[in-house]
């Protein structure tokens, strides 16, 4: 079944997402770009609230949007944020000349490390196929730029399939997001990776408002719902 990660910004949006339906709580702050990240004093607050509560989801948190090219701050955060009690920690992965050696030190870290290929410029298969062999846990695709449509307008169905396949065949996890909402649930269940990253619309208002407990309901219903199996 298809899963429902939902990114929320502190501990009550963390708490509101944990009892309506999210299977993953993803720490980051929308209003800082794709994988903006919080501070770590809010990382923590968040882990211990939501652990407080009895809730066992699995916590992710980004490290924020940082350059390809400053791999010693990439590391850096990676650990800060590692420290901080939470299951994944999400680092972006833009197609630039030095992602190879990030991918490479990012798994000699001793972290569950999730990269999130961002797609805008497309993807690079090599640089896929890469991360796979390094045995990450999970590896996600997303959007920088939440404006221009949803991850179906940024990447064609043939590449995101291309990419669950590849990326389910290494044995690792597998999850889609980019300005995700209700209409592309129908090509979401075809592709069927193991999780599907939502803001926007679980907010009420753009990324940038707060969550609302209605969309959220509704949403998890329909992503958990079973198909109905056509007629023989």
């Amino acid at each position: 079944m298809m899963r429902m990660l939902v990114s929320v910004r502190d501990v009550p949006e963390a708490l509101l997402a944990a009892q309506h339906g999210a299977d993953f709580i993803d720490l980051k702050e929308p209003r800082d770009g794709a994988l903006g990240g919080l501070s770590i004093d809010t990382i923590a607050a968040i882990v211990q609230a939501l652990r407080a509560h009895g809730s066992r989801l699995p916590i992710s948190a980004t490290i924020g949007d940082l350059p390809m090219s400053d791999r010693d701050a990439i590391l850096a955060r990676v650990d800060a944020v590692a420290a901080c009690g939470v299951d994944y920690v999400k680092v972006g992965i833009e197609r630039a000349t030095p992602a190879r050696a990030v991918l490479d030190a990012l798994a000699g870290t001793g972290h569950l490390i999730v990269p999130v290929f961002i797609a805008d410029r497309g993807l690079d298969v090599e640089l896929v196929a890469h991360a796979c062999a390094l045995k990450f846990p999970a590896l996600m695709v997303d959007t920088a730029d939440k404006r221009a449509g949803s991850l179906f307008d940024v990447l064609p169905d043939a590449e995101l399939c291309r990419f669950v396949s590849v990326v389910r065949a290494s044995g690792a996890m597998v999850g889609l997001a980019g300005a995700l909402r209700l209409p592309q649930l129908t090509a979401l269940r075809a592709l069927n990776p193991d999780f599907a990253g939502f803001r926007s619309a679980v907010c009420a208002g753009d990324r940038s408002g707060t969550l609302d407990p209605e969309r959220l309901r509704a949403l998890a219903a329909a992503l958990h719902a079973v198909p109905a199996l056509a007629a023989a």
